[in-house]
């Protein structure tokens, strides 16, 4: 029986902002699971106090794995050992915290949009390491018009126009020295979730552990 895969999706996001990889994963007979977690008015070890309880309470005893959006990613992290996934795969993840936050941060309408969170996404020297083998799959669709954020980013020049970056991410904020594989894909922040060669990597990386296809 194939694992069950969780979604977790970004923040001020929902669950609903993976639903065309949660029917993409469920086609291919993966059970699935997915909620909306407080993104927006807790903290990120918060955030995982609800989601590990959800998990446990939900799925006892299930073969995990996930696929996690942009803030997902950095919630896996806090969830630890809480929950035993066999893989992640972190699409557009700000593995290094988040440059876009950092400039942001000062703005009292973005904080009190993004919460707490969008303040802990600025730095990312006390998150804890990812546990389960990660892979990382960056977009890099850095001017979208699905995307508005990368309006705003280009404008500025907060992410300047010569350093890969999928509008809100830098392609090097989503890298990990731990991961076990790493996938760039034409896609924005926004929409990486539905672009076809991340989803066939995704489910490369649960059925093989590596995105390179063994021959």
């Amino acid at each position: 029986m194939k694992p069950t895969v969780v979604l977790l999706h970004g923040l001020a996001r929902t669950r609903v902002s993976l639903s065309g990889l949660r029917s993409h994963l469920e086609s291919l007979g993966y059970p699935t699971w997915a909620r909306t977690y407080p993104s927006r008015t807790h903290t990120l070890p918060e955030m995982a106090d609800v989601v590990a309880g959800w998990l446990q309470e939900d799925l006892p005893g299930r073969e995990l794995v996930a696929v996690t959006h942009s803030l997902g990613g950095v919630l896996v992290r806090h969830l630890g050992n809480r929950v035993p996934f066999r893989g992640v795969v972190m699409l557009a993840p700000p593995n290094h915290g988040s440059r876009v936050a950092s400039a942001f941060a000062g703005n009292a309408l973005f904080r009190a949009f993004y919460g707490p969170a969008g303040q802990q996404v600025v730095c990312a020297d006390e998150w804890p390491s990812p546990v389960a083998p990660f892979a990382v799959i960056a977009g890099t669709s850095s001017l979208s018009i699905g995307n508005p954020v990368s309006w705003v980013t280009r404008g500025f020049g907060i992410l300047p126009a010569g350093e890969p970056s999928d509008g809100v991410v830098t392609v090097a904020e989503t890298q990990h020295p731990a991961m076990a594989d790493f996938a760039s894909v034409g896609a924005s922040h926004t929409w990486i979730m539905n672009h076809a060669e991340a989803r066939r990597l995704t489910v490369q990386f649960f059925e093989q552990g590596s995105f390179c296809a063994t021959p």
